[in-house]
């Protein structure tokens, strides 16, 4: 009776592990992990406070929606000054490319008749102090200082004969030029600052769902702080993390079976992304049994309309097919 109980009892003993066996065998390829969506990170493009908040956690969003505004004071007062600026420089342009005005070469043309008629006065005076000179009437040094006051005439002439030459010839092609250059670099310097203040309003770069707003109404985040995280829109991802056994079988492209905790459909999809190095483990000095432990982190996207809908978060496991090309 003994002997019948222990043969009954090893042969269910003998089925259960065979069970157990085909069960470890079926699910030997199954890895779990959890719905994920890919997260973009807003930052702040100066230490400014926030001065709205648009919208809120949670909040569905479309590319190009008003995250985060913050305080654009400063940044409008320097574009307000580098427009004029640049108004500044094009009238420049305009003036050189036009020339000078009838009246004002006509006014270069009585500075220099006023210029000759001193001259020649200048020149009458040194004529008779020297004659008088030589007729001991008069010192030699104020003949001297008048011959220095005639010289001077004659420049004063000359400067303005060559001011009234070079308004007639008009404006030369390398001071249009320069103007131009001039011009050029204010108008990239308003661009410049146009699209530093516009990144005042920080917008969404994706449709999606607001994850995070770390700062609140009031607060100055420093520069490239992260001031919202988003969860953008389409279908998720699996990350699941792929055993070391598991790794030289699997590649970009595997194709795989999801099944997601609450939902009855099961998803297809393939691998999209798997990482050359292992997690939290050194890829050196390593014994077959250190080695056995490694895991590598994959994401696997999810085909289908339907898993769109699925939360982020949702626990999940993903069966690889370790077969497919």
């Amino acid at each position: 009776m003994n002997a019948r109980i222990a043969a009954a009892f090893a042969g269910i003993t003998l089925s259960a592990l065979a069970l157990l066996s085909g069960c470890t065998r079926n699910d030997m390829n199954s890895l779990p992990g959890t719905i994920e969506r890919d997260r973009v990170e807003l930052v702040a493009d100066a230490d400014e406070f926030i001065v709205a908040l648009p919208l809120a956690e949670g909040a569905a969003i479309e590319a190009g929606d008003v995250i985060v505004v913050q305080d654009s004071s400063l940044s409008t007062a320097e574009l307000d000054a580098a427009r004029a600026q640049l108004a500044g420089a094009e009238a420049r342009v305009e003036e050189l490319k036009n020339g000078p005005l009838t009246t004002t070469i006509r006014a270069a043309a009585a500075r220099r008749d006023r210029a000759r008629a001193e001259r020649d006065d200048a020149f009458r005076e040194r004529d008779r102090l020297v004659g008088l000179v030589a007729r001991s009437l008069v010192s030699r040094s104020e003949a001297d200082r008048q011959v220095t006051v005639a010289n001077a005439a004659e420049a004063s002439l000359e400067e303005a004969e060559q001011a009234l030459r070079e308004l007639q010839r008009g404006t030369r092609a390398e001071q249009v030029a320069q103007a131009r250059q001039a011009a050029d670099s204010a108008r990239a310097n308003v661009k410049a600052l146009e699209t530093t203040s516009a990144r005042r309003e920080v917008r969404s770069p994706v449709a999606g769902v607001i994850d995070a707003l770390p700062f609140h109404v009031g607060e100055r985040p420093p520069r490239g702080a992260t001031v919202a995280v988003l969860l953008a829109s389409g279908a998720p991802y699996a990350r699941v993390h792929v055993p070391e056994s598991m790794r030289a079988r699997v590649h970009a492209g595997t194709t795989a079976k999801i099944h997601v905790d609450g939902v009855k459909q099961d998803f297809t999809g393939k691998v999209r992304f798997i990482a050359t190095e292992a997690e939290f483990t050194p890829y050196y000095s390593l014994t077959a049994a250190d080695r056995s432990r490694l895991s590598f982190l994959a994401e696997v996207a999810l085909d289908g309309e339907t898993a769109a809908q699925i939360p982020s978060g949702v626990p999940l496991e993903v069966t690889l097919d370790l077969g497919s090309p």
